[in-house]
């Protein structure tokens, strides 16, 4: 039985698929997955790890608050201070500085930083060293000032194993630096087997606070089911559970069986809406307000609080439905096929901006991956290129007058009728089985 990794092999066509074994439940992604090995270590003896991560929302009290923000108002000084530092001495005597926390410890005038986490300061300076290394390489923009109420207001520490300064115990939160024990809503266990690494604190726009918990776990290869197995090796497409899905601005997407996205809960069904269309009138009225009061008054910040909370409120709307429809979605199929899209290109096109980021298709997919990951699930990315819409489902003839007006398609070949999404969902499934096959055959030989 061949095995598949957690490394998506990327296939002619623009497309790929990723497979997985089953993680705990609870986790919220699995982002990245590494192998860290000491160098001591043979290549036979090498085990891989990867990372999960768990989120969950904290009570500090008004002293433990006030020493984190204390930690996240020092990060981003020390952000500030070291690039400025770094740009200075680079354009009077083209020297590239290698500073680091310590150096600034040493000062008079900055000996209040020796008050906050070090780790802490130490993340600043490798965050820092990567965004001009993300800067040389082209990925990324020249680094940017941090201002305050602007920039995001987080830091992140490390776990030392020596001291456990880091640890979580009965859903309270220890943390470097902190006085006692920050109580988590522990709305899920965290399994025992995983190693907690480090954490991420976040002050939100809301007011709210969230840790952020990343732990390492062993990776597995996974392998096919046997489901998988016997359609690649009869090719009898009922022997798997398949579906694929068309992106539809007005309705999330459209499967291949023709039903919109949507789910029961205590008997009552759930579906997909504009959460953001929702809510836009009142947030409109809010920073209508904003616009009145004088800025950085007390008003002004409590006036921002109650805006960011609305934000909030559709995008935590949002990522709810979009968890419960691909945690669904990858427990009930075995093979899922999406087409890959140009999202930021369609925000700029026929005034599709506002639309297209209440939809939340780009969130969906990430989503999703994560998922499939999660429950051993297959996701084909049919190329963008690929005809979906215009190819008839029936005789495949490729319509190539059809305009994006026109939402039922008619074939002017055979005279095949069906709904255009609908269409386009069964082409993309058809299109994923057939990627599928081929490149396990090709991994194969």
């Amino acid at each position: 039985m061949k095995l598949l990794s957690f490394c998506a092999p990327v296939f002619p066509d623009g497309c790929r698929f990723t497979a997985s074994c089953r993680l705990p439940d609870g986790a919220i992604s699995d982002k990245r997955s590494a192998s860290k090995n000491s160098s001591k270590r043979t290549e036979a003896h090498a085990v891989a790890t990867s990372y999960i991560a768990y989120r969950f929302i904290g009570y500090p009290d008004k002293e433990q608050a006030m020493q984190m923000e204390r930690t996240i108002g020092s990060c981003r000084w020390l952000w500030n201070r070291m690039k400025s530092d770094r740009d200075t001495m680079y354009k009077e005597m083209g020297i590239v500085l290698n500073n680091t926390p310590a150096d600034y410890k040493d000062l008079d005038e900055c000996s209040w930083l020796n008050e906050v986490d070090s780790y802490a300061l130490g993340n600043v300076q490798l965050n820092l060293e990567k965004a001009y290394s993300d800067f040389l390489s082209g990925k990324s923009g020249f680094p940017k000032f941090k201002k305050k109420h602007i920039c995001k207001a987080s830091y992140k520490t490390n776990k030392d194993k020596r001291c456990n300064n880091v640890m979580l115990s009965n859903g309270r939160l220890t943390l470097p630096r902190v006085p006692g024990t920050i109580k988590l809503k522990y709305h899920r266990s965290v399994p025992e087997h995983l190693i907690l690494k480090a954490c991420t604190v976040c002050h939100e726009a809301n007011g709210k606070w969230t840790f952020t918990l990343l732990y390492e776990y062993q990776a597995e290869e996974a392998s096919l089911s046997e489901r998988i197995e016997r359609f690649l090796e009869t090719g009898d497409d009922l022997s798997i559970r398949h579906i694929g899905l068309d992106m539809s601005l007005s309705e999330l997407y459209v499967d291949s069986d023709g039903c919109l996205p949507g789910y029961e809960v205590n008997s009552v069904f759930v579906g997909f809406r504009k959460c953001y269309r929702g809510l836009e009138n009142r947030i409109a009225k809010e920073q209508h307000k904003l616009s009145k009061m004088q800025k950085d008054s007390s008003n002004y910040q409590k006036q921002r609080t109650r805006i960011a909370k609305l934000h909030a409120k559709t995008k935590q709307q949002r990522n709810d439905f979009l968890h419960q429809i691909a945690v669904r979605l990858a427990r009930t199929y075995d093979v899922i096929s999406i087409e890959t899209l140009d999202m930021s290109a369609m925000k700029q096109s026929l005034k599709f901006g506002k639309s297209v980021s209440d939809n939340g298709w780009g969130t969906f997919v990430r989503i999703l991956e994560e998922k499939c990951e999660q429950y051993g699930c297959l996701l084909i990315k049919v190329s963008r290129w690929f005809p979906s819409s215009k190819t008839c489902s029936h005789c495949g003839h490729i319509h190539k007058e059809l305009k994006l007006s026109n939402r039922t398609y008619i074939c002017p070949k055979c005279g095949h009728v069906m709904g255009r999404d609908h269409q386009a969902a069964v082409n993309i499934d058809r299109e994923g089985l057939r990627i599928l096959t081929e490149s396990y055959g090709k991994e194969a030989a």
